[in-house]
């Protein structure tokens, strides 16, 4: 039912986050095949782009703040409707922000009707070379992606 009430007013968010969902699923197996359906960076990842994708594709029909929000609202249902290990939701919840955030970095440089995929894959790949493992639910890691030491 929350579900219903969330995607219900908004058919046409709902049919962009579900594109946006399937294309960064499939980015991010490709460059990613060993990591983007586990815990390690692939799914940090996976886990901003799809962000990022959610948040564009929505901003191209309506303003940057209600596709960020209708982002956030089903980025958290997601977590919530399928739940992982504690440290695990605190890395998906933290990388869909991440991603949330990247998109407010690069909105004010690019008008959203111009955003494209590449700009958020070539970005998000250089920003994986500094991404942390994260090793507890104390972690606070601001400003960066986070995966788990999948050794």
């Amino acid at each position: 039912m929350r579900l219903l009430s969330l995607v219900l007013p908004h058919p046409i968010f709902s049919l962009l986050s579900f594109h946006a969902t399937v294309q960064a699923y499939t980015i991010a197996q490709k460059k990613f095949p060993e990591t983007a359906s586990n815990n390690g960076i692939g799914n940090a990842f996976r886990h901003a782009l799809w962000c990022c994708f959610i948040s564009m594709y929505c901003s191209k029909v309506s303003s940057p703040e209600k596709a960020l929000d209708f982002c956030k609202r089903i980025t958290d249902m997601h977590e919530e409707l399928f739940p992982n290990k504690p440290l695990e939701t605190k890395m998906d919840l933290h990388n869909n922000k991440f991603g949330m955030d990247y998109y407010r970095e690069l909105l004010p440089g690019i008008h959203r009707q111009f955003f494209e995929k590449n700009f958020f894959i070539e970005g998000l790949e250089k920003k994986m070379k500094d991404a942390k493992v994260l090793k507890n639910l104390e972690d606070d890691f601001d400003g960066f992606l986070v995966y788990l030491d999948e050794k």
